[in-house]
């Protein structure tokens, strides 16, 4: 029987480099991320009905996500119909990522906005990536072109990291990687100690 653990966290927490820890145990991980990039990408299953209901969003054969952001800053219910195209296709994604490791004793499915999501996927647990807000303000501001005002947006779509904890079975500081790598380990420990 497979575990199937979310990992989640909010932006700057650390949860790329802690799904990788997982990885690097041996666990499979299934990106929500790069589910969407690749469904975007040229050849990708969200590209024909995606530039359908946004035309302005079609560049070279792929959806072009800086366009695809502008058609819904101009029209409300376009995010809507946006999340009716492309959250099935995100779903069979993961369906197909877990028919594929069927016999793994533990996935990992990373998921940025699990419980902000309307639809979240059937899990055994949650392990939720936090650190302190001055190292997580730090992390994020050092990314290219991002300000303050687009972190405190960004922040204010996403629910608290104090309510993501809270409703947790597990938490994973990453203040530190010596430390992150301890609690993944731990959780490896509890979930599937024969893996």
């Amino acid at each position: 029987m497979t575990y199937r653990l979310g990992l989640t966290g909010s932006i700057g927490m650390g949860k790329s480099t802690t799904a990788a820890m997982f990885r690097d145990l041996g666990h499979p991980v299934w990106d929500a991320d790069a589910a969407v990039h690749g469904l975007y990408a040229p050849g990708g299953a969200a590209v024909g009905p995606v530039a359908a209901a946004f035309p302005d969003a079609l560049r070279d054969g792929a959806i072009d996500r800086a366009a695809l952001r502008q058609a819904l800053a101009a029209d409300p219910a376009a995010l809507a119909r946006l999340e009716g195209i492309v959250h099935p296709l995100v779903a069979r994604d993961r369906q197909d990522f877990l028919d594929r490791h069927v016999d793994a004793p533990l996935v990992v499915l990373d998921i940025p906005l699990l419980f902000e999501g309307t639809n979240p996927p059937d899990l055994d647990g949650v392990a939720v990536v936090s650190t302190d807000p001055q190292i997580q303000a730090a992390r994020v501001l050092a990314r290219p072109g991002v300000t303050r005002d687009t972190l405190a947006m960004i922040l204010a779509r996403q629910m608290p990291d104090a309510e993501k904890r809270a409703r947790a079975d597990w938490i994973i500081p990453t203040d530190s990687l010596d430390g992150a790598r301890a609690a993944v380990a731990r959780i490896v420990q509890e979930i599937a100690p024969h893996a």
